[in-house]
């Protein structure tokens, strides 16, 4: 690079982006096991750290398209092989890396979005089904204490 981070720093920064992809993952492969165990209590304590990670990650990869400009190099996957081609081959296996742990991601945070909506819709119909029967039994016991079942209209006996 002719200005900006040198090659070496570049290539360990897309390390240190590989590693923090690779402990998003392990977060969202343990919050996908809470999810499926119905292991509630944990997902708060892993929605801070999963928030804290994609932090990190979006600080690291800001900071590498960032170099990548300020050295004119096209940001998109292929302006970034190009660029490693020429100044850190050493660092191409990284950033193929990079892309594969990023789709890896993507699709374990579509499963458990998907997860989250099914559980949560099976939580809303079961709330449903308690309001209703709370309503159906409204008045089952009256002020005395004493039950006070309704009677219907049919005649015990008739069809």
């Amino acid at each position: 690079m002719d200005q900006g981070i040198s090659a070496k720093d570049f290539g360990s920064r897309l390390i240190a982006e590989r590693d923090a992809l690779k402990s998003l993952i392990e977060i969202l492969e343990t919050e996908q096991k809470c999810l499926i165990d119905g292991d509630t209590d944990k997902l708060l304590d892993l929605s801070d750290r999963k928030t804290n990670t994609v932090h990190a990650i979006a600080k690291l990869a800001s900071s590498r398209k960032d170099d990548l400009l300020l050295n004119e190099t096209e940001i998109k996957a292929q302006g970034i092989i190009a660029w490693l081609q020429h100044y850190d081959a050493d660092s191409l296996p990284i950033w193929t890396d990079i892309q594969y742990l990023a789709e890896q991601m993507q699709n374990l945070n579509r499963t458990n979005g998907i997860l989250i909506q099914t559980k949560l819709r099976h939580n809303q119909q079961a709330l449903a089904v308690l309001l209703n029967a709370t309503n159906n039994t409204h008045g089952l016991y009256g002020a005395d204490g004493q039950p006070h079942l309704r009677s219907s209209s049919r005649i015990l006996g008739s069809v």
